[in-house]
């Protein structure tokens, strides 16, 4: 997924509430609280993918809302070896209970696996080594959604086109009694997201195909009955697809979903190519849902502005298209770290709501580059804004190496933009970046 010439904004872009993520294809946003930080799981549409090509699961995170740090691939098909193929990876969902996490993944066609980490970054590994549900007499088993409630019960939904729940063990990878067949909820069609709020049940769903919304329906018990309510988003043939993740952070509320915006910024034609995109919504007191707009007009603020006085890592953003990410070094501790790669001539990457308080004097970034190199121009407000510093990087051949400089005096928040500039005899593949900072007067 090279954009090469494609990365500036336009000025509808920077208006329009565009998909969080750029770097990757991401589909069936799964997101989970944590220590005061939004984590997003997801699925991961191949660069190359035409149908469904899904061969892993990828986290985020965020404690801002905006600004997504990438943090690879936290889990893959290879982690189930009962499964032989090399498709399937679809829509996960994680849960934290007694200290582990527990990630439930359905396999395309083979049911719904789960794998158990010690913590969200992962590793992830199967504790049971099969699947955990497989209705064989059919492929209905994607998409499960999970909630402890609060009395210490489990519960899991799922399922496509017909949705079924199951009581999960206090283990989280065993199930006690029958799989329920429910009762068809209206406009249902897949992707259920099961939560509580103000002693509430909701359902939320993919609405029916195609064109698909989200739809949801409410209830007063765990397990039904489930009353229709209308759509958090009504469908539109903006987006054949969609997939809901529903939470409440830092006083506010936000539906995740999916579309194709990323691709259609290059073609007009369809692939299974997804992009994850985030609008705040709003709840009556009676706790239904206000219906949102297609996610162009939706509202997505930053909750909290962003520190630049520590060290950051480089796959930070709220905008980086044209860029790819990879692992930056499997064997760490750290293995989720990503470097930012595949940096042409013009791209950049935007930072936003960055705090600079009394004034910045100097900035540094850690990078590494193998040929002649290039240099980050470092700007506020908009790609063609206020250049405060240049970085020049030169070859440093396989090494990661600290370039610095000095930056012009800046107070106050500002989105920060890293253009990248090639040389005479580069323009593509220019560097590799790893983390930045700025130092303080």
């Amino acid at each position: 997924m090279a954009f090469s010439g494609l990365a500036a904004q336009t000025a509808d872009d920077v208006k329009l509430n565009m998909p969080i993520i750029q770097t990757k294809y991401t589909a069936d946003p799964a997101p989970m609280l944590y220590n005061d930080t939004v984590f997003l799981y997801t699925s991961h549409d191949e660069d190359d993918a035409e149908g469904f090509k899904m061969k892993d699961w990828l986290l985020y995170t965020s404690t801002d809302m905006v600004n997504w740090q990438d943090r690879g691939a936290v889990a893959s098909l290879k982690n189930f070896e009962w499964y032989k193929g090399d498709n399937g990876a679809w829509a996960a969902c994680v849960v934290g209970r007694n200290g582990k996490w527990y990630m439930y993944c359905p396999i395309h066609g083979h049911g719904i696996g789960v794998l158990v980490a010690d913590s969200p970054y992962g590793p992830f590994k199967d504790p049971i080594g099969k699947p955990l549900i497989w209705q064989k007499e059919h492929w209905d088993d994607i998409d499960p959604t999970v909630l402890v409630d609060d009395d210490g019960q489990a519960y899991m939904y799922w399922g496509n086109p017909n949705i079924y729940m199951v009581k999960l063990n206090e283990d989280m990878i065993s199930y006690s009694g029958n799989i329920v067949k429910m009762p068809h909820i209206e406009d249902y069609q897949e992707g259920p997201w099961f939560y509580k709020r103000n002693g509430h049940y909701y359902l939320a769903f993919a609405s029916t195909c195609c064109p698909e919304g989200i739809g949801y329906a409410m209830s007063d018990s765990p397990t039904g009955p489930w009353e229709y309510k209308g759509h958090i988003m009504d469908h539109t043939v903006r987006t054949r697809g969609n997939h809901p993740g529903i939470i409440d952070y830092k006083g506010r509320s936000y539906c995740f979903g999916q579309n194709y915006d990323i691709f259609r910024l290059q073609t007009s034609r369809h692939a299974e190519r997804r992009s994850v995109s985030l609008a705040e919504m709003t709840y009556n007191p009676d706790g239904t849902i206000q219906e949102l707009p297609y996610f162009h007009e939706c509202t997505l603020r930053q909750v909290e502005n962003f520190n630049p006085y520590r060290k950051v890592e480089a796959e930070t953003m709220s905008w980086g298209y044209g860029l790819k990410t990879t692992q930056k070094n499997p064997w760490a501790a750290d293995h989720w770290n990503q470097l930012v790669t595949d940096i042409d001539e013009g791209e950049y990457i935007k930072v936003s709501g960055v705090d600079f308080g009394n004034g910045a004097s100097s900035f540094e970034v850690s990078a590494s580059c193998h040929l002649y190199g290039g240099s980050i121009e470092v700007r506020l407000d908009i790609p063609e804004g206020q250049c405060i510093g240049t970085v020049n990087i030169y070859n440093t051949k396989t090494q990661l190496k600290t370039f610095n400089t000095k930056v012009k005096s800046v107070k106050g928040v500002h989105d920060l933009y890293f253009v990248f500039r090639g040389s005479k005899n580069q323009k593509c593949n220019l560097f590799m970046i790893d983390s930045w900072k700025f130092t303080g007067k």
